[in-house]
């Protein structure tokens, strides 16, 4: 977790428990041994009385050691189709282009590092999520799947910044960190489980004595957890520092990074001491890499400067984050204050790009015009910001009712998820969806888990009156969103509109179903019986 502390798993028996019968115990005077019988009954009790609890949440571990590739998957899996299903998830084509191209970038290089074997490779999912969020955050999860705080985009300065955070987070991953911290937690029981007989053998002679040793019996466990926790939050600095160069970043983004986020902790930090903290101090991740920067003086240590495109990527999170209505309007002004002209380049392109996305929001489409048109005098002979900048256009007309001048703005065949998705909407809107629908079953055979794209091709088949294959496009999209359950309800309206059909292209779209519906109950029942 770059910001916030990981929330540890509670222990497999609740200590609560054991000693509210010490103290049941204790007051009807019973033996030393009476009370340690009756402490192991209730341990015994706890202990099978939660994993039934705990398998609503967790697969099975088996002996308690480390999960396996496929278990930390599946898990994986459990979580993300809850996270699919959170109104502050967004699929917004633009930042997820963005953030996609970083994260590949950083996969090549751990890949040739050798920091990510073949076998997590090819098990883990690789995805990356962005939430509705405005902290400064980002985690990992089981299974290769990373989630993004808009709020962590909006505030970095340089591509740098924002990779350093991405590859943090994937060493994470690649280190199995979330694997080994189960099993690290499964070590502690045996600590608490000996703290509460201690306990209970000191109960007769002193209760305070006992409850001495029950506390400070759950305090070394929770001490080797918060010790493991650093361990790995200076691992995932380290590797995710070596990253950095091979993939094509300045290694100074992990510098100025944690000086962004010491500054952003300043605020809601509870100046606990070093020692009861899950992540090391960020001062003292901050010494570990500017230890490790090349000698070269401040020059070299300094981060590189914000390009434009970055610029209007992180302006485009700070809007789409939602900050109210009073903070738009404050955006639209600040670009007409005196001296915004004379700002740098980088500072002006986010002017006028937040000015024009936040004029869309409040559907004030000629003011957005005005500061697209601004934008495009900033970035010009900047390929990667004009590209940006189009897209700007396009978005302003599509969102102004003229579906028809949108497809003016945007260039054909780029082979870019951007364009597809917004030529797309605005096609579908003139009525002629099948001037697309070949690009969208190239997209999706190459991308099968974009579920937005296999939306958009439902509407484009039926549009075109090809309702079985519309159905089948709308079940994908729910698989690729891992909701089984959905897509076996889509799958199976698909097999009754087969059966109406006596079409030679029907019946080979009917195979494709009744294969696909047979692998999406397996999955359906697999995630039953997790359950």
């Amino acid at each position: 977790m770059w910001n916030r502390k990981r929330t540890l798993a509670r222990p497999r028996t609740d200590p609560s428990l054991a000693v509210q019968n010490i103290r049941q115990k204790s007051s009807l005077a019973l033996s030393g041994r009476a009370l340690i019988a009756s402490l192991l009954i209730a341990i015994i009790g706890a202990g099978t009385a939660l994993p039934a609890a705990a398998q609503a949440s967790l697969p099975t571990l088996g002996d308690g050691s480390a999960l396996t590739t496929g278990e930390e998957r599946r898990l994986g899996d459990r979580i993300i189709r809850e996270l699919y299903r959170d109104p502050d998830y967004i699929d917004d084509p633009v930042l997820v282009e963005y953030v996609q191209g970083l994260w590949q970038a950083l996969l090549a290089a751990a890949r040739a590092r050798g920091e990510l074997s073949p076998e997590l490779d090819e098990r883990f999912a690789w995805e990356v999520l962005l939430g509705r969020d405005r902290t400064v955050n980002a985690f990992a999860l089981p299974g290769g799947y990373l989630g993004v705080h808009l709020g962590l985009i909006g505030v970095v300065a340089t591509r740098d910044e924002l990779a350093s955070v991405l590859a943090h987070e994937l060493s994470h991953v690649t280190q199995r960190h979330i694997s080994r911290l189960i099993a690290q937690q499964s070590r502690q029981t045996p600590l608490l489980v000996g703290a509460m007989v201690l306990a209970a053998l000191a109960a007769s002679k002193n209760p305070g004595a006992a409850q001495a040793m029950m506390v400070g019996g759950q305090a070394v466990a929770i001490q080797n957890q918060l010790n493991f926790s650093r361990d790995m939050e200076r691992e995932a600095d380290r590797i995710g520092y070596g990253l950095m160069e091979p993939s094509g970043f300045a290694p100074q983004g992990f510098v100025s990074m944690f000086d962004k986020l010491q500054q952003a902790n300043r605020l809601n930090d509870n100046g606990s001491w070093p020692y009861l903290r899950s992540h090391p101090l960020t001062t003292q991740r901050m010494a570990d890499m500017h230890s490790r920067l090349p000698p070269g003086g401040a020059a070299a240590q300094q981060p590189l400067p914000p390009s434009l495109e970055h610029a209007m990527v992180a302006a485009r999170a700070r809007v789409l984050a939602n900050p109210g209505v009073d903070a738009l309007r404050l955006w639209i002004a600040e670009p007409q204050g005196a001296g915004f002209a004379s700002q740098p380049a980088a500072r002006r392109a986010a002017g006028w790009y937040t000015a024009a996305l936040a004029s869309i929001q409040l559907r004030d489409f000629a003011a957005a015009r005005t500061a697209q048109a601004k934008l495009d005098e900033v970035v010009r002979g900047d390929a990667a910001a004009q590209r940006q900048s189009q897209r700007l256009a396009a978005e302003i007309e599509f969102a102004a009712g003229l579906p028809e001048v949108a497809l003016q703005r945007l260039p054909q065949g780029t082979g870019l998820r951007p364009e597809l998705v917004l030529r797309t909407q605005a096609l579908l809107r003139v009525g002629r969806p099948a001037e697309v629908t070949g690009a969208l079953q190239t997209w999706v055979a190459t991308h099968p888990h974009d579920a937005t794209v296999w939306q958009l091709l439902a509407s484009a088949w039926h549009a075109q009156g090809q309702p079985l294959r519309a159905v089948r496009a709308d079940a994908e999209s729910q698989a690729a969103r891992y909701d089984y359950a959905a897509a076996v309800d889509r799958f199976k309206a698909g097999q009754d509109l087969a059966r109406k059909s006596s079409s030679a292209a029907d019946y080979i779209e009917a195979s494709i179903i009744d294969t696909r519906l047979r692998a999406m109950e397996l999955l359906l029942k697999e995630q039953a019986a997790e359950r």
